[in-house]
């Protein structure tokens, strides 16, 4: 507790509420599409923090907020079933790149990468839903979590390949939040574990983003009771609107 404080208290009051304010606006946005808050929170955090100073913050709210998501729906035994070649691989991809380089993209990856997800989202928007043969699961499935295990370990994003591929399985709406939720888990932790690794994630910065989780399951809270709300059309299109809302934040903030 006093490393928490101390933390804080060296943070000043304004860091401190863009903490709190960005695990609020976070929560609340992964709690209505399933993701977005780890997009958002290294958006804003990486205005006043640095990138490995920010994925430390993250740790614990974006661990605990995806296994809440992943726990309710009832699908759990399913989709891991289905999708255990897609969550070895992002679990070997974000691992290893994390091992290897760390968050060293820079401002190009994460342009690059929230330009990716304006065009994924412009084309789910107006064009046909693609989707994805079960024959071409068996390759496609490892392919797309090595490559997004790759991208998270630079950016500390978990979006890209991995959200257009689940989306693609064709999956409802509470199934493709659950197995969003699944992804993202894998993902904090091997980034978890990378960062451990490399010196960049003690007992302080473990401490430190315990405050975060507050605001985090709050909004993640408020987000799920929205979802529940509203018709699969509109979600759909919540859910394509957020995703270009995040890649849009990614193209002015990177």
């Amino acid at each position: 507790m006093d490393t928490l404080i101390a933390f804080y208290q060296n943070l000043g009051l304004a860091l401190s509420l863009l903490v709190i304010g960005t695990f609020l606006l976070a929560g609340a946005v992964k709690g209505m599409i399933g993701l977005g808050l780890p997009t958002i929170a290294m958006g804003l955090l990486g205005l006043a923090l640095s990138p490995a100073q920010a994925a430390a913050l993250l740790i614990i709210p974006a661990t605990l907020t995806n296994l809440w998501q992943l726990a309710f729906g009832g699908h759990l035994t399913g989709l891991t079933r289905r999708l255990w070649p897609l969550l070895l691989a992002i679990f070997i991809g974000t691992g290893l790149g994390t091992l290897w380089g760390g968050m060293v993209g820079g401002a190009w990856a994460i342009r690059g990468l929230g330009a990716a997800l304006v065009v994924y989202a412009l084309s789910g928007l107006w064009l046909p839903t693609l989707q994805v043969s079960a024959r071409h699961e068996g390759w496609l499935a490892p392919f797309c979590g090595l490559l997004t295990g790759l991208i998270t370990s630079a950016t500390g994003v978990f979006v890209i390949p991995a959200v257009p591929y689940l989306q693609a399985l064709g999956l409802n709406k509470d199934e493709l939040v659950q197995a969003l939720g699944l992804s993202f888990t894998v993902s904090t932790l091997a980034l978890a574990v990378g960062l451990l690794w490399r010196g960049a994630l003690g007992g302080g910065e473990l401490s430190a983003s315990l405050l975060a989780l507050v605001p985090a399951l709050l909004g993640m809270w408020l987000g799920q009771w929205l979802r529940q709300r509203i018709s699969a059309v509109l979600f759909k299109r919540v859910f394509f609107i957020g995703l270009g809302v995040l890649g849009g934040h990614l193209l002015v903030s990177g």
